[in-house]
């Protein structure tokens, strides 16, 4: 820390700073991903994150709502809860810091990636961000913040808690939409896509990559930005059903109001790359899926879990 300037110093307090108040919780991390990336609009991965975390959101707050709270135990739902909290504080950890970088090293004209090392951000990062200041290439930087958000989670979430996403619970959550990533639009059309095998870190890359192309195409970009700028994110589903073409009544609550702000230990970011290599596969081109108008699968999905919840509720009063 000596040979730093004492601008330099006074940087990484700030990015402490901002980080730790930004990374609270859902929606605090939701709107900092969301707000960067109007200042920084060629940063397309932070839009990216904004969405998915919206979608974060939708699946903790499922949790507390009419549905799920009657087809999955409460310690069970509470363990889900904070196994995606922590996956999306530790992604925000680690992001957050480097978006501010970069944001600095625009305010100051020159690049201030070297100061990652003091936010334990990987060399692969680093070298992706200093390739993306001196070259421009924003599908290249995007590719490379999925990568190395899903190597962040892999260890200590998708490992860790393998009971969780082994258990049939899991599986029956999967089947239902929860390893589905929905970006709504304001006209009520849906669109997204899926990962079949969310504990594989291909297939999370995978997602990662056809989620970037589809919240980027040309024709749909603008109905999705128009979304984010218009719907103040509160974790309920209702932030889109609102604009069906026959809206729902609130299903779910929203996430301030069911849980609590969760204290995380800071620690050193596992330097993933220093033992585990870039494979070729995780920075090829995304493979489009033919339709990702997802507005009537959402529908049926919703239909089957309903049906779900009443099976169970009639067995457990046949039972009685």
């Amino acid at each position: 820390m000596n040979h730093l300037s004492k601008t330099e110093k006074q940087l990484l307090r700030s990015i402490r700073k901002q980080t730790a108040k930004a990374n609270s919780d859902n929606i605090s991390r939701t709107k900092a991903y969301e707000q960067f990336f109007r200042k920084h609009p060629e940063i397309q991965w932070a839009f990216l994150a904004g969405m998915v975390s919206r979608n974060a959101g939708w699946n903790m707050c499922d949790l507390e709502g009419i549905w799920f709270s009657r087809l999955l135990g409460r310690k069970y739902r509470r363990h889900l809860f904070l196994t995606y909290e922590e996956a999306n504080w530790r992604i925000f950890q680690d992001a957050f810091p480097q978006l501010l970088l970069y944001h600095y090293s625009t305010r100051y004209g020159r690049p201030l990636f070297h100061l990652g090392r003091f936010f334990f951000i990987t060399q692969f990062m680093t070298k992706a961000w200093n390739a993306f200041w001196k070259q421009g290439n924003r599908e290249n930087l995007v590719t490379a913040l999925i990568i190395n958000e899903q190597n962040i989670i892999e260890k200590p979430v998708i490992k860790k808690q393998s009971f969780v996403f082994h258990s049939l619970l899991f599986f029956l959550q999967d089947w239902m939409h929860f390893s589905t990533v929905l970006f709504p639009t304001c006209t009520g059309v849906l669109y997204g896509s899926s990962v079949s095998h969310f504990r594989n870190i291909d297939e999370r890359i995978k997602l990662g990559k056809r989620l970037a192309g589809l919240l980027f195409s040309e024709e749909l970009f603008p109905l999705f930005l128009e979304f984010s700028c218009r719907t103040e994110p509160t974790g309920a589903r209702f932030d889109y059903e609102q604009y069906r073409k026959k809206p729902r009544r609130r299903e779910t609550p929203m996430l301030r109001k069911v849980y609590p702000v969760i204290s995380h230990k800071v620690e050193k970011t596992e330097q993933w790359d220093r033992y585990r290599r870039v494979r070729r596969k995780w920075l090829t081109e995304p493979e489009w899926e033919e339709n990702p108008q997802l507005t009537e699968w959402y529908d049926h999905k919703q239909k089957q879990l309903h049906i779900a919840v009443l099976v169970k509720d009639w067995l457990g009063f046949i039972r009685k």
